[in-house]
């Protein structure tokens, strides 16, 4: 089977189960995990811009989109001539079913099992003793934050956290004055890479809350990848 991936953590999903750049032949500038793997793949573009040619090009059995990263027309497109699962996880069962439906599609149900069972392990942490109001921000000029009905929002939720913004919906633009009812502000690595000179910044107006950098990839890779950041969440949970 020739598949293509348009989901920078799809791409590392369907690895960690055990594909390989024989069955694998197209994906995004995006897809960076497992460094040593997608190397050797074909680029097709970014998630929201692909070079539809490029695919075409490659004769896939079959594409693997999802319905938040990639853009729907551009989809549509590639429906014409190929076969294309469009995948939306917003919670940790959508989750679940997407790894259980890959190892069924793929073959690979033992690997499956397993990376579900470390998923909830991952999870396993204390809980805390008082639910802290997080601020997540994801973007800079404007500032925009995560909705209660995001991936990002269940992670939080997850974790123990209450998330600040959690009765509107998807990625809202914000002022910093809205952040001053959070205890902590998270600042995002991905999608804007936020950096030490962004916490200045902000703590110029946000004086009283805590404000940390974190692993975008561990709020917002779905598939494997939260399956392998227990440690991190741990220490991230006790550091706070």
């Amino acid at each position: 089977m020739r598949i293509v991936s348009l989901v920078p953590s799809i791409t590392e999903t369907l690895f960690d189960l055990g594909l390989t750049t024989d069955e694998i032949v197209g994906r995004t500038k995006f897809c960076i995990h497992p460094k040593d793997y997608v190397d050797k793949i074909e680029i097709i573009g970014g998630t929201k811009n692909l070079n539809i040619d490029k695919i075409k090009s490659l004769k896939p059995d079959f594409i693997i989109a999802n319905k938040e990263e990639n853009i729907k027309e551009q989809v549509e497109e590639l429906m014409k001539d190929f076969k294309v699962l469009v995948t939306n996880v917003e919670t940790l069962e959508d989750n679940y079913y997407l790894i259980k439906q890959f190892g069924h599609l793929f073959g690979k149900e033992e690997k499956a099992q397993f990376f579900n069972l470390k998923t909830y392990e991952a999870f396993d942490i204390p809980e805390p003793e008082k639910k802290l109001k997080v601020a997540y921000l994801i973007w800079k000029d404007p500032y925009m934050t995560v909705g209660g009905d995001t991936f990002i929002s269940r992670i939080l939720e997850e974790l123990g956290f209450e998330n600040l913004f959690n009765n509107q919906k998807r990625y809202p633009e914000i002022q910093l004055e809205d952040l001053k009812s959070a205890d902590l502000i998270f600042l995002s690595s991905e999608p804007f890479p936020f950096k030490e000179k962004h916490i200045a910044e902000i703590q110029k107006v946000c004086q009283n809350q805590k404000i940390k950098i974190v692993d975008g990839e561990a709020f917002s890779w779905y598939g494997t990848h939260i399956a392998k950041c227990g440690e991190y969440y741990r220490v991230l949970s006790e550091d706070l």
